[in-house]
């Protein structure tokens, strides 16, 4: 296992909070939403640290295919999950799906740059 680079883990939730302010059509995202993005920047940082450099450097699609995974196998679904129980609109959720997808890809963005 390689170390947690802990300025993309960051940078990533930065990023990825970014995304999510742009596709909600800049509304006012609050400060912990923002902090909340460091839990699965950390979270992805871990994994990307348990996969390794070396492996890493071989294999640079393992960013995005780490990242996108998170979001289509945990966030999304639950997403839809929750919309479903409170009666939000497919279309709205499907809106929120695609801004997480692409958020998590953005972190991945990050880590890749950031090696």
């Amino acid at each position: 296992m390689g170390p947690i680079n802990w300025v993309a883990v960051v940078l990533a939730a930065v990023a990825a909070s970014a995304v999510l302010w742009l596709l909600w059509r800049g509304r006012a995202v609050p400060l912990w939403a923002w902090t909340l993005s460091l839990v699965p920047a950390a979270m992805l940082g871990h994994a990307l640290a348990r996969i390794g450099p070396d492996k890493l450097a071989a294999k640079p699609h393992l960013y995005w295919m780490q990242s996108s995974g998170l979001a289509l196998a945990i966030v999304i679904p639950a997403l839809w999950l929750a919309g479903a129980k409170n009666g939000v609109p497919a279309r709205e959720t499907g809106r929120d799906s695609l801004a997480f997808l692409l958020a998590y890809l953005a972190m991945g963005a990050v880590f890749r740059l950031l090696g």
